[in-house]
C-alpha cells in the first residue's frame, strides 16, 4: 500500500502500477513463486480442486491483456458521469472477474480500491481500506461478485460495496477519534520525565509507526545507544505504555498495547 500511494506523484493507476504492487506483494509469501508482477499465461479457477468442479473460472489468459487494458482505460475514462465510488465498486468487481494473476488477486484488489481513492483525490492517504469488511462478509461478498456475473444484477453488489465504505469511514473515524484520545493521554504522561521530553516524543512517534518492537530496532530507529533505549523502554514500562510480552531476560518484545488494542477491537 505504501509503495503504491508513494509511487502515485510520479506513475498514474495503470497496470504497471497494479504489477509492481503485486510483485511486492508476493515477496516472502508462499505465492512467490506464481509470476508475481506479471499477468497469468496460465488458467485459473476458484474454488474446487480442478476446472471440473471450480465455483468460477476466470476469462482465457489469452485475453487477460486486452481486458487488463480496457479496465485501464474504464478507471481514467471521463465520460462515463459515474461518481467515484459507484467506478471503483465497477473497477473491483471487474478485476476480480479477470483475475489477471495466478495469486493475490483478492488482495490487490482491495488494494486497488484503496489506491483509486488516493489517486484521484479522494483520499490525502491510504485510510480507508475495506479488507475487514469483506472478510467479515465474505458469503455475502462472493455471493453478490456471483450474482453481477450469473444474474446481471450489479445494483445489489452496488449497494454491499457502498455499505462497506460507509461502515468502514465510521469505524475509521472512530478509531482516530481514539487515537488522538491517547495520544493526549500518553504526551501528557511523558511530561513527568523531565529533561528526557524530547527523547521520549521521538520514541513515541517510532511507536505509532511500530508499535511492536525491540530494544534494537529502537537502537537503529533512534540513532541512540543500547544503554539509552533500554532506560528509555524502562521508563515507558513504568508509565504503563510499554508492556513487555515475552518474560524473557534476552530478545525481548515490547508492545505499545494501547495503541494495538485501537486496531483489535
Amino acid at each position: 500500500m505504501n509503495n503504491a500511494t508513494t509511487a502515485l506523484s510520479n506513475l498514474p493507476l495503470s497496470n504497471r502500477l497494479i504489477k509492481q504492487t503485486h510483485e511486492i506483494l508476493l515477496q516472502g509469501v508462499p505465492g512467490k513463486h506464481k509470476m508475481p508482477g506479471t499477468f497469468r499465461t496460465s488458467q485459473n479457477w476458484i474454488g474446487g480442486s480442478s476446472l471440473a468442479d471450480a465455483r468460477f473460472i476466470p476469462p482465457h489468459p489469452e485475453g487477460v491483456l486486452e481486458y487488463m487494458a480496457d479496465l485501464e482505460k474504464f478507471i481514467h475514462s471521463d465520460n462515463t458521469n459515474l461518481p467515484h465510488l459507484v467506478k471503483i465498486a465497477i473497477v473491483h468487481y471487474q478485476f476480480e472477474t479477470i483475475h489477471p494473476f495466478l495469486d493475490g488477486n483478492g488482495r490487490i484488489g482491495r488494494l486497488l480500491i484503496t489506491i483509486y481513492l488516493v489517486n484521484f483525490g479522494l483520499l490525502t492517504k491510504p485510510t480507508l481500506y475495506l479488507s475487514e469488511f469483506l472478510e467479515k462478509n465474505k458469503d455475502y461478498y462472493y455471493s453478490n461478485l456471483t450474482n453481477v456475473r450469473t444474474h446481471n444484477d450489479l445494483e445489489h453488489w452496488l449497494q454491499f460495496f457502498l455499505e462497506g465504505v460507509r461502515m468502514t469511514a465510521e469505524n475509521s473515524i472512530k478509531t482516530f477519534k481514539q487515537i488522538i484520545a491517547l495520544r493526549t493521554d500518553v504526551e501528557t504522561k511523558i511530561i513527568t520525565l523531565g529533561k528526557k521530553q524530547r527523547l521520549a516524543k521521538q520514541f513515541l512517534n517510532y511507536l505509532y509507526s511500530s508499535p511492536i518492537t525491540d530494544t534494537t530496532s529502537i537502537v537503529d530507529a533512534l540513532k541512540i545507544s543500547f544503554s539509552t533505549a533500554t532506560r528509555l523502554v524502562h521508563d515507558f514500562i513504568k508509565l504503563a505504555i510499554l508492556i513487555e510480552t515475552t518474560g524473557y531476560k534476552r530478545n525481548r518484545i515490547f508492545v505499545f498495547e494501547h495503541y494495538v488494542k485501537l486496531f483489535r477491537s
